[in-house]
């Protein structure tokens, strides 16, 4: 019997409400967001995030509170499971993903290696 796949990306309110207002703020309507893995840093991958234009037909998409969320297909795999969050500190606001996939993170937190 196999175990019940965890979701592949959710979102906080939180990251919801900033993607929605980030979609606003943008001159060209948008569908929402794609994420997806880059190389980089440290550890070897990281988290990068662009407007969609146009949805491709390999994306898998996901739709938290209203937010649609398209996940680049090379990234699937690392990304299962992960919450998607947005932080409002002063010193350092941004997206942050919970990844239970990730193995180890680099010392300024830029990259990750599962």
């Amino acid at each position: 019997m196999s175990r019940p796949r965890p979701p592949l990306l959710t979102l906080t309110e939180k990251a919801a409400a900033q993607v929605k207002f980030l979609l606003r703020q943008r001159e060209k309507p948008a569908l929402g967001v794609r994420v997806s893995l880059k190389t980089k840093g440290c550890s070897g991958l990281a988290y990068g995030m662009e407007y969609v234009d146009t949805a491709r037909p390999e994306d898998e998409s996901v739709s938290c509170f209203d937010v649609v969320v398209f996940i680049d297909p090379q990234a699937t795999l690392f990304l299962v499971g992960t919450t998607m969050d947005y932080v409002d500190d002063p010193l350092a606001p941004g997206f942050q993903f919970i990844n239970p996939n990730e193995k180890g993170r680099c010392g300024c937190g830029e990259s990750f290696h599962v």
